[in-house]
C-alpha cells in the first residue's frame, strides 16, 4: 500500500506543478507524453531482459493466456452496460467509453472525433481513473482475487504504466501474460470504439 501512496503522491505533485505553471514549457514537435512513454517502455524492456529466468518464463506461457484479454473485455463491457443503466448516457456511448480499456490518449481522441468533446472528456477521465485505480489497488486486487484481477484492471495500461505495480504485486512470472493481454486490448481499441460510435 505504501508504494501505491507514493504513486498517488507523485501524480498529485505532477498535477500541482502543471496547474501552477511551475514546470517550464517544453517546445518540441514530439509530444512530451510520448517521449515519457518511450522511456518507460525502454526501462520495462531492460527489466524484462535483465531477468535471469526469462527463457523459462517465455516457455511457460500457455495459449490460454489469450483468454485474459477476452475476459477483460467482457468484464469491461458488463461494467459499461451497468454504467449506461445508472448514468444519463446511452448504451452505445457507455460501451465506447469502456472500450478505451485505460488507453485514454487514443480512446478520448477517437471518441471526440466521433461524438464530440463531452463524451471525449468522459472517456479521458474514465480511462485515467481506471489506470489510477490499478496503480493504487493492484496489491489488494492480487491479494483478494489473484494476479489476473490486477492484469484485467490495468487493461491496455498493463504493458506500460501499470506493469511495474502489477509485476511487483503478482510476481515477475505474470509480466508476459500482462504484456500480451494489454497488446491485444491495445489493438482492439480503435475497432470497438468505431463500432460503438457508429451505432
Amino acid at each position: 500500500m505504501t508504494d501505491s501512496l507514493k504513486i498517488l503522491l507523485f501524480f498529485g505533485l505532477g498535477l500541482g506543478c502543471a496547474a501552477t505553471g511551475w514546470l517550464p514549457e517544453i517546445r518540441s514537435d514530439t509530444d512530451p507524453a510520448l517521449v515519457a512513454l518511450w522511456i518507460l517502455m525502454a526501462l520495462v524492456g531492460l527489466s524484462i531482459g535483465a531477468n535471469k529466468n526469462l527463457s523459462g518464463i517465455i516457455r511457460s506461457i500457455h495459449p490460454s493466456v489469450l483468454l485474459i484479454p477476452v475476459a477483460t473485455a467482457l468484464g469491461t463491457f458488463a461494467g459499461a452496460i451497468a454504467g449506461a443503466w445508472l448514468l444519463p448516457v446511452s448504451l452505445p456511448d457507455s460501451l465506447a467509453v469502456g472500450a478505451g480499456f485505460a488507453y485514454y490518449s487514443l480512446s478520448s481522441i477517437f471518441i471526440t472525433q466521433y461524438k464530440g468533446p463531452d463524451l471525449g472528456t468522459m472517456s479521458l477521465l474514465s480511462n485515467i481513473f481506471r489506470e489510477l485505480f490499478t496503480l493504487l489497488f493492484a496489491p489488494i486486487l492480487v491479494k483478494l482475487f489473484g494476479p489476473l484481477a490486477a492484469i484485467s484492471s490495468g487493461g491496455a495500461s498493463a504493458m506500460d504504466t501499470t506493469l511495474p505495480v502489477i509485476t511487483r504485486a503478482a510476481g515477475t512470472e505474470w509480466m508476459f501474460p500482462s504484456i500480451i493481454s494489454a497488446l491485444i486490448l491495445d489493438f482492439s481499441v480503435p475497432f470497438w470504439i468505431t463500432l460503438f460510435c457508429s451505432i
